[in-house]
């Protein structure tokens, strides 16, 4: 279970991140609205805890940025009680709202509420194209056709697809995949895709699997081919 918090007060930051560790999840901190931005847009969290008055960019704008794009429930925490800063922080696309100083017992509370609640609401059928996965039943067609993916293959794709268009990494690939940390001497996130490839590309008209050289992969529809 990953978390990602972002505040700016060290010493709650601190304090949140420990207990949030000894209540079993995995916690990434970030003191700072424009590098938490990029966190939670590039990594793969369960659940985003926010505050709102942040250095570079404040919260209730990266609120509206990560709806954009990004389904990870979110909880924001504010100094400010102040009905129309909550109202605000609702309707920017935040779950959830509370008033500091707050119990930790209670924010513990309404953190695994609200993954509960993201868990109900995860979508099972992805659309790329004429590429099709349901999560379900673990099927994957194109043009209507079967595909047989192995566990790792079937992984990756539906990593990629539940994040089309999204440029991911090598190191976010491994991690959410295979679960381990990155290993720059490893090719096994090279040679998955090669495979991916064959199978989802190779045989149809249209590719869309690609490489960002120097990035990573996105799995997108494109009007022109941008690869050799």
């Amino acid at each position: 279970m990953n978390l990602l918090l972002v505040e700016d007060e060290v010493r709650l930051g601190d304090f949140l991140r420990k207990g949030l560790m000894e209540s079993g999840f995995s916690v990434d901190l970030s003191r700072d609205g424009v590098e938490g931005l990029a966190m939670a847009l590039t990594g793969s969290y369960d659940a985003i805890i926010l505050d709102v008055m942040l250095p570079s960019i404040d919260g209730f704008k990266i609120v509206e940025t990560l709806r954009k794009s990004v389904a990870t429930p979110i909880l924001m925490l504010t100094a400010r009680d102040d009905v129309a800063d909550r109202v605000r922080g609702l309707e920017a696309g935040a779950d959830d709202y509370m008033v500091k100083p707050f119990a930790f017992s209670e924010l513990l509370a309404r953190v695994r509420a609200l993954m509960r609640r993201g868990v109900l609401q995860e979508a099972t059928h992805f659309m790329v194209a004429d590429l099709h996965l349901d999560a379900g039943t673990r099927r994957v067609t194109r043009a209507g056709k079967r595909i047989d993916l192995t566990a790792k293959e079937f992984g990756l794709l539906s990593v990629l697809m539940r994040r089309q268009g999204q440029i991911l990494s090598r190191a976010i690939l491994s991690d959410q995949v295979w679960g381990m940390n990155f290993d720059s001497e490893t090719n096994v996130v090279e040679v998955t895709i090669r495979r991916l490839r064959t199978k989802i590309d190779d045989p149809f008209s249209g590719r869309l699997l690609h490489t960002v050289r120097g990035m990573g992969y996105v799995l997108e529809r494109r009007e022109e081919e941008e690869e050799p």
